[in-house]
């Protein structure tokens, strides 16, 4: 019979994201989408028999630090074998966006693994990675901490109204490029230096193009629900977008 599909595979548990009970079906996959789900007569060039296995959509790693190791190794095996096919960077720091300094600490502090950074904006770091050949997908959010040590290197301070500005151009630039939206991580400096308001006016433009705040709270301790409702107030102050659990 002549294959009509690339992998077919077959009788696996299927457990398709929705929250909906599994159910036995064949997958039939063509290039990079999956193009039926049931009982698949067709034959593929590859016969996967998953009797006994659960399929279900690639996972996602919310929080990823493996941008360095993406760079050093691009299959990505600790992560793929385990079905993570989604890394989401972006939690405070970002890849980009990166001047000169930034460029020039960021390379002084590398580890083990030394490579170039090229690159000036985050689709460019991204476009960078991906440009290596990668086995998994990658998406990013654009770092508070980033933007701010890109206007006001490491001090301690307020910015002024123009480095603020220069701060929301760059989020601005990052959503533009296909940021997912705004990541804090306010327990590590210099990012703990920035204040509600600075956070706010920063947010306030990730959610004009429907992005996210997201973050490592300020507090984990003794301050707790101060952090959660400093959380809150930004996403209220901000006018994010709502999101739906469904």
């Amino acid at each position: 019979m002549h294959a009509a599909h690339d992998v077919v595979i077959r009788g696996g548990t299927v457990y398709d994201g929705s929250g909906a009970a599994p159910s036995s079906a064949d997958v039939a996959i063509d290039g990079d989408r999956i193009t039926s789900v049931g009982m698949v007569e067709a034959r593929g060039r590859l016969e996967i028999d998953a009797g006994g296995l659960a399929v279900a959509p690639g996972f996602i790693n919310m929080l990823s630090w493996a941008t360095t190791s993406l760079i050093a190794d691009g299959r990505s095996q600790s992560d793929i074998r385990q079905g993570v096919t989604l890394k989401v960077f972006g939690e405070g720091w970002s890849l980009g966006p990166v001047n000169d300094t930034m460029r020039r600490e960021q390379t002084e502090q590398q580890g083990d693994i030394k490579y170039d950074i090229t690159w000036t904006t985050l689709s460019e770091a991204l476009d960078t990675i991906a440009g290596r050949g990668i086995s998994p997908n990658i998406a990013s959010f654009v770092g508070a901490a980033t933007v701010r040590i890109h206007e006001l290197a490491h001090d301690d301070r307020r910015p002024s109204p123009a480095e603020l500005e220069g701060m929301r151009g760059l989020v601005d630039a990052a959503m533009r490029d296909g940021a997912l939206g705004l990541g804090s991580a306010l327990i590590y400096a210099p990012a703990t230096y920035a204040d509600t308001d600075e956070l706010v006016a920063l947010a306030d433009v990730a959610g004009r193009h429907g992005g996210m705040y997201i973050s490592h709270m300020r507090s984990e301790g003794n301050r707790l629900l101060e952090a959660v409702d400093e959380v809150v107030e930004i996403a209220r102050r901000a006018k994010l977008p709502p999101r739906s659990t469904t």
